[in-house]
């Protein structure tokens, strides 16, 4: 190959480059995504654990809406109080005071206090012993919690174990994150207020001598509670007790009179 040959070949190769690198530059003014500045900043405070407690798909989601005003700069569960200031500051707003809760088990029937109709020897798995295992578990009560981690394999957080039989959420590692609410097959997960510990540990609607029958523990509906709540925080609703934390005091009369010892 001649020199002319080689230089008509190298010219050819920069003014195909020049022209890309035009065209690239061009698509890339004509597409780019517009990025706000303030979500940048807010989803540089976030965690990044995308649990989804928020309410949104994930960190990037939330730090979006955010920005747009669609969502509360205190929203994540995981970051609490010390990541909204920081995106309130970033946002321009206050950061208001949120409610810390805790996810908290509806169920006190472990192993010493539950019947147990026959051992079980299976899968671990929450959801399938509850539609398909006879009796929906080998525990008395139809209700309580199946014991098999499917809330534990969930939990982003390491703060929920089963113990003796039943599962037990760790208030302090706990960021109210609500996979393990979603989760459990029977609903026996509810998000409750961390600074009130008055807890009704049964989800049971049973009539009294079958709940009796299946634990030693479960709420029998009779009513006492709410009879003698100062605060009418306390309602029995299909034989179980329930309590309204916007009303509730911690007085612990509730407590007091409880027969079956279900009310912490």
């Amino acid at each position: 190959m001649n020199m002319t040959g080689i230089i008509i070949a190298a010219a050819v190769v920069g003014i195909v480059g020049i022209v890309i690198g035009v065209l690239l530059g061009i698509a890339s003014e004509k597409f780019k995504v517009e990025v706000d500045e303030k979500e940048i900043l807010v989803r540089a405070e976030l965690p990044g654990n995308n649990c989804g407690g928020c309410g949104y798909a994930g960190c990037d989601a939330l730090a979006k809406a955010i920005a747009e005003g669609k969502a509360k700069v205190d929203q994540c569960p995981v970051g609490g109080a010390p990541v909204g200031e920081k995106i309130a500051a970033i946002m321009g707003v206050e950061a208001g005071s949120a409610e810390k809760k805790v996810a908290f088990v509806k169920c006190k029937g472990t192993c010493d206090k539950a019947t147990v109709k026959y051992n079980y020897y299976g899968i671990d798995d929450c959801h399938k012993i509850a539609d398909a295992v006879p009796g929906g578990g080998s525990k008395g009560c139809n209700y309580g919690c199946l014991g098999s981690g499917s809330c534990v394999k969930a939990c982003p957080f390491d703060a929920i174990h089963i113990v003796n039989g039943i599962a037990v959420v760790d208030q302090e590692a706990c960021k109210a994150c609500g996979k393990c609410v979603a989760k459990c097959p029977r609903h026996l997960i509810e998000l409750v207020p961390y600074d009130k510990q008055t807890r009704v540990a049964c989800s049971s609607h049973a009539k009294g001598k079958a709940v009796t029958t299946a634990c030693e523990l479960g709420c029998i509906g009779c009513k006492k509670c709410e009879k003698n709540c100062p605060s009418e925080a306390i309602i029995v609703t299909d034989f179980c007790a329930h309590i309204d934390y916007n009303k509730c005091t911690g007085c612990g009369k509730c407590k007091e009179v409880c027969p079956r010892h279900v009310i912490l």
